[in-house]
């Protein structure tokens, strides 16, 4: 699998970047059963992965009510970032790749469904903001998140980059969806939580380690 082949390779966050998906998973899961939600980490897997806050928050809010989901997004927040500080780092591989990436000038960006102070913390803890900058785009600056394409489309359009000229990492169904919708070709890290044949089933080249891409 050639990166180099493309004129711009976006990059998701979570999961694919930064290992913070099963630390987040394990979290809100507890979270969710203690406001009377009971789910276990698996479930909450296949319920929420890939998808923004926002959406989780409207989810929420329809099984438990509006009280519950404000309150879990209140407390979802520094709850994570105190694990996240004491316990994140980047995905195996990920800083050999995106030092390959450099060395090849090939142009690349992060998109995802995290908030944008959230996403650069996260960078900032691992030290991986040194190869992103501010090329950063979140599900909060577009009006639909994964599965739609809008993120990828606008990550892409801040870079100049041509949507099939553009290639995608991600760790969900929901993010290859959208990566294909917005016509990128998306390859599908199988190395996290998602099964690499759900994976495959919504259109990415799978792969199970970062090694692979360079």
């Amino acid at each position: 699998m050639e990166l180099s082949s493309y004129d711009l390779v976006i990059f998701d966050c979570d999961g694919v970047l930064v290992d913070s998906e099963r630390l987040t998973v394990h979290e809100e899961a507890r979270m969710l059963t203690e406001l009377g939600w009971p789910v276990n980490a698996d479930e909450v897997v296949g319920l929420f992965m890939g998808l923004s806050l926002a959406t989780e928050l409207e989810m929420v809010a329809d099984r438990l009510g509006a009280a519950a989901a404000e309150r879990f997004e209140h407390d979802l927040v520094p709850r994570l970032t105190a694990i996240f500080d004491a316990e994140l780092t980047p995905v195996d591989g990920i800083p050999a790749l995106l030092d390959a990436l450099a060395q090849k000038g090939v142009p690349t960006c992060v998109a995802s469904s995290g908030l944008p102070d959230g996403i650069r913390r996260k960078l900032d803890r691992t030290g991986l903001r040194e190869h992103f900058g501010d090329r950063i785009s979140s599900a909060s600056e577009v009006e639909r998140g994964k599965p739609a394409p809008d993120l990828f489309l606008l990550a892409a359009e801040r870079m100049g980059v041509a949507p099939a000229r553009a290639a995608v990492v991600e760790d969900s169904v929901p993010g290859v969806e959208a990566g294909v919708a917005a016509g990128m070709t998306v390859y599908g890290f199988a190395g996290g939580l998602a099964r690499s044949e759900d994976l495959h089933a919504a259109g990415a080249v799978v792969f199970d380690a970062m090694a692979e891409l360079h």
